[in-house]
């Protein structure tokens, strides 16, 4: 029976997380990997990758089909949002929990939202493990965009849109920031979207990647002829 890592071992892998993959992928936001080294994705990885792939360059599996961004992908999210103590933060899409946690840190205050309950359940568990408690999590349907409460600061999509829709925009603070991945496998456009009037909005292409998309996301309509 192989032995368990130790608390050092994910110290060190954590370590070498941010500096040959987050770093090197241009996060240099000290306050962001300050965070991503203080906060233990171990502890949020489904258990069968702890010891394994907890730290790996790649999308971890999650249940219905989602999964956990690689570390370079969350630490671009982290800081393309420029997120604020005192930011107000939106996640759509709670998933593993450990994105929602260090969102947290980073920010005010964080509604976080999934379609599923497993998910929202077992986040609760992990924050409270951790002495994060200013998480609100909700089972909701927000796929299609998010009107139940406005004047957020930070909105992070954390499934791809296949179409770009509005259903997010009205929800931004004047000045707010959304991260959102568009378009269709293989290639993907992670975007920055900032409102910067009442009726403007100003967008900014970022990188290309891949991600499962938002389960009942709005998606192109394909007509027969």
């Amino acid at each position: 029976m192989s032995e368990q890592p130790d608390t050092a071992d994910f110290e060190r892998a954590r370590h070498n997380m941010i500096e040959q993959q987050i770093r090197p992928w241009d996060v240099l936001d000290q306050r962001v990997l300050d965070v991503l080294m203080q906060t233990p994705r171990e502890d949020f990885v489904p258990t069968q990758y702890r010891s394994t792939l907890a730290f790996s360059d790649i999308s971890l599996p999650l249940e219905h089909g989602q999964v956990m961004m690689p570390p370079r992908l969350e630490g671009r999210l982290l800081q393309s949002l420029a997120i604020q103590p005192g930011d107000r933060i939106l996640e759509i899409g709670t998933g593993s929990g450990y994105l929602t946690a260090c969102l947290a840190r980073l920010g005010r205050q964080v509604l976080s939202v999934d379609l599923h309950p497993d998910f929202k359940y077992a986040a609760e568990r992990k924050l409270e493990q951790h002495g994060i408690t200013n998480v609100e999590l909700r089972t909701e349907d927000a796929a299609a965009g998010w009107d139940a409460e406005q004047g957020f600061d930070v909105i992070a999509v954390t499934g791809s849109l296949p179409l770009l829709h509005r259903g997010f925009h009205d929800a931004l603070a004047v000045g707010g920031r959304l991260f959102v991945i568009v378009g269709e496998p293989p290639v993907m456009e992670a975007m920055l979207i900032t409102r910067v009037a009442a009726d403007q909005w100003a967008s900014e292409s970022l990188f290309d990647t891949s991600i499962p998309p938002l389960e009942n996301a709005p998606r192109i309509e394909n007509f027969d002829f």
